[in-house]
Formats: C-alpha cells, sequence, structure tokens
C-alpha cells in the first residue's frame, strides 16, 4: 500500500545483484585456500607415496617414531622389515617411513 510498484521492481532487481556480490568473496576464500592449503598437501602426499613404492633393500630409513635402520625386507603386504641394530630386526607399515637417509644403488644387470 505504501510502496509503489516501480519502488518494489528496482528493489527486486537489486537484490540479484548482491546475491551474485556477496558469493564472489566465499569463491575468493575458497580458492586461496585450494591454492595454500589442499594443493601443497596433495603434492606432498603424491611424493610420500611414490618415496614408499620405490623402498627397496639396503635404503637408510627413518620412521614416523624416529628410529634409523635399514631396509632388509620389502614385504608386500605394506610392511618393510628394518634393521636397526646388528641383528635386531623390527616389521613396520610402509606408511610410517618418514624419510630415506640413503639410497643403495641397483643391482647392474649384466
Amino acid at each position: 500500500m505504501f510502496i509503489t510498484p516501480a519502488f518494489a521492481q528496482t528493489a527486486g532487481a537489486a537484490g540479484a545483484g548482491s546475491l551474485v556480490s556477496s558469493l564472489v568473496p566465499f569463491v575468493l576464500i575458497f580458492g586461496i585456500m585450494w591454492l595454500l592449503l589442499i594443493r601443497p598437501q596433495q603434492k606432498k602426499a603424491k611424493e610420500h607415496r611414490s618415496m614408499i613404492e620405490a623402498l627397496r633393500r639396503g635404503d637408510q630409513v627413518v620412521t614416523a617414531g624416529g628410529l634409523i635402520g635399514k631396509v632388509s625386507k620389502v614385504k608386500e603386504d605394506g610392511e618393510v622389515e628394518i634393521e636397526i641394530a646388528e641383528g635386531v630386526k623390527v616389521r613396520v607399515v610402509r606408511s610410517t617411513i618418514t624419510g630415506v637417509l640413503s639410497k643403495t644403488e641397483p643391482a647392474v644387470s649384466e
């Protein structure tokens, strides 16, 4: 009754424009979060996965618990046997290996 039809129409059009303009910051925030957090984390996980797949006998590794040892056997079921001292062997899950200190050279085929 107090609002004219012309004024009501312009308010509706402005509402649609404000909806789009209010979504732009959320899209920008998500884009920045993806670039700064998600993408580097995925890249690091991919590098860790490839490092674990490349493990072989003789590599010196560090586990998440801080154990340093030499890989004595790579098993198929996701485990690795590590020799941490002379005659002391420990079975660890592959995913707990955090780093490879030194790689062994592949055997030369003749």
